[in-house]
């Protein structure tokens, strides 16, 4: 089988990350070469955790204004979903995970079990994201807001019940795909 060829790689921007214009060939499914182009944004790897907490059977997931959903349809720009963030050159994954929920929630999470890995949007970012469920304990008298405000971030926590987050994703008021995916998996996994 014929290989991939780059045939050139021209950048369009580097302000946060880089993103390029590749030109390449490659067979197509007879084998006749295509010389192709294709934007491709180089983000960095990423986890998603979703806390759980099994003695007061609820959820924690943020709820943040974010842009680019604001700019396609999102009449507010908030939305709500599962812990996130990006993986530092010096750490693994799992290591991300115990610090992003910490930074963004206030809690420190426990038993964290990786259920996937997959690509985000493998059409044009190269991001690879790995999910995770954990343990939280819920306390009553815990801040409503966590987030780095030196990253200006601003987010609201939202504790939902088992109940409560299995009728809103049911409904599709979920519009993450990360947190969808995490809620799928914890609920079927409680079959």
């Amino acid at each position: 089988m014929a290989t991939i060829q780059i045939l050139d790689k021209q950048t369009l921007s580097e302000k946060k990350y880089r993103l390029q214009l590749i030109s390449f060939e490659k067979p197509d499914a007879e084998g006749e070469f295509q010389n192709l182009q294709k934007e491709v944004y180089f983000r960095p790897d990423t986890i998603a955790v979703l806390p759980v907490d099994e003695k007061n059977k609820t959820l924690l997931l943020t709820k943040q204004f974010r842009m680019a959903t604001y700019l396609n349809g999102n009449e507010s720009g908030y939305l709500v979903e599962a812990c996130a963030g990006i993986i530092d050159e010096n750490e693994i994954p799992e290591q991300t995970a115990y610090r992003e929920a910490e930074e963004e929630t206030g809690y420190k999470i426990e038993n964290l079990v990786k259920i996937a890995s997959a690509y985000t949007s493998p059409g044009g970012v190269t991001e690879f994201q790995h999910l995770f469920i954990a343990e939280y304990s819920g306390k009553k008298d815990h801040p409503k807001f966590g987030g780095l405000k030196e990253e200006g971030e601003s987010i609201e926590l939202i504790e939902l019940s088992f109940d409560e987050a299995l009728q809103k994703l049911k409904n599709g008021a979920f519009r993450d795909m990360k947190t969808i995916v995490l809620l799928q998996y914890f609920f079927m996994s409680r079959l």
